[in-house]
């Protein structure tokens, strides 16, 4: 039966994701030589190595034999296939969607491809217009931005085509349809002209403009960058999708850039056109740009094939708009991240300068060239802005800032390199505590097991992150807690005045499983639970905790006592006093430390000046009385509690 006509779609994709290593691999035993690989030829008789696989080019060599070719071509000739017998394995191996041609489909494929050239040819010649604009008086303007303001060589503008869109309406489309009469149909597919909303006539897509080329990997011009002159909106403007530019597969200056790459094993990515042009005019040719939108899959896999190590720097702005960017831009190649495929590091400059403003600082090229060698790596950087701000002694930011770190660790796919990661945030969030350090490691470890088992299990909710261990600083509260709900669940004559003392004081349990739990006493009937005969209390929260597995998990130890408890439960107005001491103290000094930080940044003139300070001294005050109402002894019992 013979193979299907294979849609051109198909083997283009193919041809993209396709890894020659991968493939000649499963033949030959391929050995690392510089950037190469080097193995025995599978298509003569040799006993020297002279077979060689590039993984930049995508590319096999003999030198014995002069065999050579792509992926496609080495399975045709090792397997004796013929060529929709290879791409048909291909599409199954990678799992690459098939797409076939009828007859009449491929007239259409011809005829797509005749337009494309044609497309082609149209774009060059705009590209070429522009550029004649610019050298014109009408372009005058233009060329002094780019040569005064952006500070661009005459070489520069030359290697990168600049060019000037003229002010008329339809400067442009005379030119393409009335001198050099191209269709009008293709000139707006090339994405150069619009239709009238009246449905009379075109007018030109870029008016007053500077104008980027943007050429594909071969160097043939595809669209265009834009940037108005004149502050009218929107500030930078593309070319719209055609037949032969797509923004989340094209990468402006990857055709300039792609020897450099491999090269410096390495490739800088920023957001505008000026960033890549001003990195390549200070020798930083590696540069290339997402051309202003989000950083896609797509785009990634094509610079894979020029970097051996995979190695990616992506180097946005740093301000907020900037960060928000780097942010999309990992969270879209996450799946390429997370299995290693990628070695992402990010580059944030000093001052939230773009790479076109920096460049022209002083020691701006040098200072990028160390700051491009220290840039961290993608998971650091993620640490970084995680503990950006955030006060680790603040129970609720240190446990947000816990949570997100979790679900980051969970997605590393290595185990070496999650290890490692796991030590590497416990430590940054333990804050020099090694205790806590050691605390939160093991605890880091128990939660990102359990996460990443819901998550390959795919189930619909994945496992609930649980509360992590405090700094040994909050220990005493954490154990005030617990031995207070103990107190409640065994000693039915105490409820009553552990009802009381909570709701004078005004306190409440800063643990969510204690609040959850403490909820779940507050709804059960007083007669059950003030029924000193028999505890009904433990049976009904049992109950409870049997139908939520995971409170159960962590609240259960409470609903049974040890010797030692057993002991401790006698002594229990004491540890009452103890404990509510503990709770309160946090309480007041919560709010002792938020009036001053009001206060501090508040002008003397300010009508709320007096009372944070006022406030401050109160809850200073309050703090001394219960630091020494709490003596020694009461702090010992709820050190040892747990």
């Amino acid at each position: 039966m013979a193979n299907p006509a294979i849609h051109p779609d198909t083997i283009e994709d193919v041809r993209q994701r396709v890894d020659i290593t991968e493939v000649v691999s499963d033949y030959v035993v391929l050995k690392k030589r510089g950037k190469d690989l080097l193995g025995l030829c599978p298509f003569h008789d040799e006993k020297t190595p002279s077979f060689t696989v590039s993984p930049s080019k995508q590319f096999y060599h003999c030198f014995g034999c002069q065999a050579g070719g792509n992926a496609i071509k080495f399975l045709m000739e090792i397997n004796k296939n013929s060529f929709a017998e290879v791409v048909l394995e291909l599409t199954r191996r990678y799992q690459i969607p098939l797409k076939t041609l009828e007859p009449e489909q491929r007239e259409e494929i011809q005829r797509q491809l005749s337009l494309k050239e044609q497309l082609y040819e149209i774009v060059a010649i705009a590209a070429s217009f522009y550029q004649y604009a610019l050298r014109q008086p009408q372009g005058e303007i233009a060329l002094n931005y780019v040569l005064k303001d952006r500070q661009l060589s005459e070489e520069t503008i030359q290697k990168f085509g600049i060019g000037y869109a003229p002010g008329g309406w339809e400067t442009l489309y005379r030119y393409l349809v009335e001198q050099k009469r191209y269709p009008i149909a293709l000139v707006e597919e090339a994405g150069l002209i619009k239709p009238r909303q009246s449905g009379s006539g075109h007018y030109d897509q870029f008016r007053d403009r500077l104008m980027i080329p943007i050429h594909d990997t071969q160097g043939r011009a595809i669209a265009f960058g834009s940037r108005t002159l004149t502050g009218e909106e929107p500030k930078y403007l593309n070319s719209p999708e055609t037949p032969l530019f797509s923004k989340s597969f094209t990468l402006f200056a990857l055709d300039k850039a792609k020897t450099a790459i491999a090269k410096q094993d390495q490739a800088i990515v920023v957001e505008g056109y000026f960033d890549a042009i001003a990195l390549h005019a200070a020798g930083f040719e590696q540069a290339v740009a997402s051309l202003g939108t989000a950083f896609t899959q797509g785009q990634v896999k094509q610079l894979l094939r020029y970097t051996e190590s995979k190695q990616i720097i992506l180097n946005f702005d740093a301000d907020k708009a900037g960060i928000k960017a780097t942010q999309r831009a990992l969270t879209e190649i996450e799946p390429l991240i997370y299995s290693g495929q990628v070695q992402a590091r990010v580059l944030n400059l000093p001052g939230g300068k773009d790479a076109d403003e920096f460049l022209l600082s002083e020691q701006g090229i040098p200072n990028y060239k160390t700051a491009l060698e220290e840039a961290p790596l993608w998971i650091d950087w993620q640490l970084q802005q995680l503990l950006l701000g955030q006060d680790l002694n603040e129970a609720d930011q240190m446990q947000k800032i816990g949570r997100k770190s979790i679900r980051i660790l969970a997605k590393i796919q290595d185990q070496t390199l999650r290890s490692h990661y796991i030590s590497t945030f416990a430590q940054a969030i333990s804050n020099g505590d090694r205790q806590h350090y050691q605390q939160l490691q093991e605890n880091f470890y128990y939660q990102v097991k359990r996460l990443q088992k819901s998550l390959r299990q795919k189930e619909e909710s994945p496992a609930e992150i649980e509360e992590l261990p405090v700094a040994t600083t909050s220990i005493t509260l954490v154990q005030a807690e617990e031995l207070l709900l103990r107190l409640y669940l065994h000693n039915a004559p105490y409820r009553r005045q552990i009802e009381t003392q909570l709701t004078e004081q005004q306190l409440m349990f800063s643990l969510s499983h204690n609040r959850w739990l403490w909820q779940q006493i507050i709804e059960i009937p007083t007669e059950t639970k003030q029924n000193l005969l028999h505890n009904q209390l433990l049976g009904k929260i049992l109950d409870i905790l049997t139908n939520y597995p995971d409170k159960m998990q962590i609240l259960g130890h409470l609903l049974y006592l040890n010797e030692k408890k057993e002991i401790d439960v006698f002594r229990v107005p004491l540890q009452i006093r103890a404990a509510i001491a503990t709770m309160e103290r946090v309480n007041w000094a919560k709010h002792r430390s938020y009036c001053l930080e009001q206060w501090k940044n508040l002008d003397a003139s300010h009508k709320d000046y007096g009372y944070y300070l006022q406030e401050f001294y109160q809850a200073d005050k309050k703090l001394k009385e219960i630091d020494a109402e709490r003596n020694f002894s009461n702090l010992e019992i709820i050190r040892h509690e747990v």
